[in-house]
């Protein structure tokens, strides 16, 4: 069964893929430079994300959308298993945000194109006045009612353990005053660890669990400190059992 997958991967979803990805950059960059950047920044990449789970036939299941107000900005916090997180994220989260990424996807063919075009936030740790267009850029989507994405880890895990949260995410919660919402994500690490990167998928379920929001109590160290550790442990909580645990990442 395994050499059928990979067979089927090789001869019909990765080809598949390669186009879905193209026209779905293509889409973006051309909706974005004609002024549609609310919905071409947005929905063509949650097709595109469901699209490629699809393809691969794996299946998805996601626990509490309930949580979530209509019209509320958030700042979403997210494990890092590995490069299905984007996929599953996108695809199924169910709201509009941008991400903040590395700096260094830029650099990828269409894929960084499209994400400069609709806006998405890149981490730019190159200096001081860099830092500060990153958080200036996550201000002003969050003040303009969409929320953000984020992976406070920094880097993929290597174990499929979570590594340590850094405070960014939870310090730009805390300046705007804005809640944070926790999500765990099971089973992208299963299904190509960064180990592994440009190798077969191996199939497995993927879940994303999403936590109820972790509202600010004041403001300042405290309240960033606090609602990094609640934020922390509820995406702890939901990991499978052989995850469960910190193991240091060497790449932190």
């Amino acid at each position: 069964m395994k050499y059928l997958y990979r067979a089927y991967q090789l001869l019909i979803a990765l080809p598949l893929g390669i186009i879905a990805t193209i026209i779905t950059a293509l889409t973006v960059v051309i909706g974005c430079s004609l002024g549609g950047g609310h919905f071409f920044g947005y929905y063509p990449g949650h097709w595109w994300g469901r699209v490629i789970l699809w393809l691969l036939l794996i299946p998805v299941k996601v626990e509490g959308r309930e949580h979530l107000e209509k019209g509320q900005s958030y700042v979403f916090v997210a494990n890092h298993q590995g490069a299905f997180d984007i996929f599953l994220i996108y695809g199924h989260l169910g709201r509009n945000f941008k991400w903040m990424m590395k700096q260094s996807l830029r650099k990828m063919p269409f894929v960084g194109w499209a994400c400069a075009k609709s806006k998405q936030i890149f981490v730019d740790k190159r200096g001081a006045s860099r830092i500060k267009k990153t958080y200036d850029d996550a201000r002003r989507t969050l003040q303009g009612g969409i929320s953000v994405v984020v992976f406070p880890e920094g880097s993929r895990t290597f174990t499929g353990h979570m590594g340590v949260f850094k405070r960014g995410a939870f310090a730009l919660a805390d300046e705007l005053q804005l809640p944070v919402v926790p999500m765990t994500i099971n089973g992208s690490f299963d299904i190509m660890p960064r180990m592994r990167d440009g190798h077969f998928v191996s199939w497995h379920p993927l879940r994303l669990t999403i936590h109820q929001p972790v509202y600010p109590v004041g403001q300042g160290t405290d309240n960033i400190q606090a609602t990094l550790s609640q934020s922390y442990d509820a995406v702890m909580s939901s990991l499978a059992p052989e995850y469960q645990g910190f193991v240091e990442n060497p790449d932190q």
